[in-house]
C-alpha cells in the first residue's frame, strides 16, 4: 500500500455548519488516517452485506441520503465516506496535496482500517474514478461493482466538450457556488434546503480547494501517469474481473453518456447483467432517481450471492 502523504495544513468544517439537515439523520463515524479526519455513514445490520457508496464532485455523503433507507431496508449494511477535502472529512488548504493518487491512498487506507470486506462498491463521477482504483489495489475485499455514470479512464479517450467547460470553470472562476452546481447537474432540481446542505461544508473559500481541483486531476493524454495507472487497473483487474459488475448510467447527464458501453463490452462479469438506462435523471442521478438505483442495487446483489468455495 502507498504511503500515506503528511498533511500540514487543514481545515475541519464546524459542527454547526451540518446543523438542520432534517432529511440527513445519520450520525458520523470519524477515522484518522494519515493525520486526517475522515468521515463516513456507517448504517444497517453490523452482520449485512457491505455496500461502499462513494459520491463524486461536488458532492459529499449527503448525496445518498435516498439511497441509504432503501438499502438499510434491504439487509445490506452501507457505509458512504465523505472523500478528503468534501463533507465532514478534513480539507487540506494546499491545492498540491490534492492528487489522485492521494485520494486513492486515504480512501484504501480507511478500508484497510476498518477492515471492511465482502463488499459490494457502487461509485458516480470522482467516487468511480477513485474507487475502481481501491477496487484494482485491493480486489480480494470486493465481491460486486455498480457503476452509475461513472469511468475510469485512461487520457487516451476523447473527453466531451461539457467536460472541458466544467474544467475551465473550477480553474478560473471567482464564484464557485457549490450547492446550485449540484442543482445545475440534477434534472429535477434541489429545494433551497438541499442546495443548502451541499454548500454546508464549504463556509469559505479556503474550503473550496479539493472540489476545485478535482477537475483538472481528470487523466487527459495517453502521457499522464495516473492515466497509465488506470489503463493498467483496466488491463490486470477489469478485463480480468468475473465476479458481478452492473452499469445503471442516466440518460441526461452530458458528461458521462454513453459510458457503460465500454464496460459491458470489456469486463467479463457485466455480461448476463440488468443493466438499466435510469430514464430522466441527470448526472447526479442519486439525486433524480435515488430509490430506483439504490432498488436495482439491492436486486443486483440478491441475484448475485457470493459463492463459498
Amino acid at each position: 500500500m502507498r504511503a500515506l502523504p503528511q498533511i500540514d495544513k487543514v481545515l475541519r468544517t464546524p459542527d454547526a455548519c451540518f446543523e438542520g439537515l432534517t432529511d440527513f439523520p445519520y450520525l458520523p463515524h470519524y477515522a484518522e488516517i494519515g493525520g486526517l479526519r475522515v468521515a463516513y455513514i456507517d448504517e444497517g445490520p453490523r452482520d449485512g452485506p457491505q455496500v461502499l457508496l462513494l459520491h463524486g464532485e461536488p458532492a459529499w455523503s449527503y448525496l445518498y441520503r435516498k439511497m441509504i433507507p432503501v438499502l438499510v431496508q434491504a439487509g445490506y449494511r452501507v457505509i458512504a465516506p465523505d472523500l478528503v477535502g468534501f463533507g465532514r472529512s478534513d480539507k487540506p488548504t494546499r491545492r498540491q496535496d490534492y492528487t489522485y493518487a492521494n485520494h486513492v491512498a486515504w480512501m484504501s487506507a480507511l478500508i484497510e482500517q476498518q477492515g471492511w470486506q465482502g463488499m459490494t462498491f457502487f461509485g458516480q463521477d470522482w467516487g468511480s474514478l477513485v474507487g475502481l482504483r481501491v477496487v484494482a489495489g485491493m480486489p480480494q475485499r470486493f465481491e460486486r461493482i455498480a457503476l452509475g455514470n461513472a469511468g475510469l479512464p485512461t487520457g487516451q479517450e476523447p473527453l466531451p466538450q461539457a467536460f472541458y467547460i466544467w474544467r475551465a470553470f473550477a480553474m478560473y472562476s471567482p464564484w464557485f457556488p457549490i450547492g446550485r452546481i449540484v442543482k445545475a447537474g440534477c434534472s429535477k432540481g434541489l429545494t433551497d434546503h438541499e442546495v443548502a446542505a451541499y454548500n454546508a461544508p464549504f463556509p469559505g473559500r479556503a474550503y473550496r480547494v479539493g472540489a476545485r481541483v478535482f477537475p483538472t486531476l481528470v487523466p487527459d493524454g495517453a502521457s499522464d501517469p495516473e492515466g497509465q495507472v488506470n489503463a493498467r487497473a483496466w488491463d490486470e483487474v477489469f478485463k480480468q474481473w468475473h465476479k458481478p459488475l452492473l452499469t445503471l448510467f442516466s440518460n441526461r447527464d452530458p458528461i458521462t453518456k454513453g459510458g457503460y458501453k465500454i464496460w459491458q463490452a470489456l469486463v467479463p462479469g457485466a455480461q448476463g447483467q440488468p443493466h438499466a438506462n435510469i430514464r430522466g435523471a441527470g448526472h447526479f442521478l442519486q439525486e433524480d432517481s435515488g430509490v430506483e438505483v439504490a432498488q436495482a442495487l439491492a436486486q443486483f446483489i440478491h441475484n448475485n450471492p457470493v459463492v463459498s468455495n
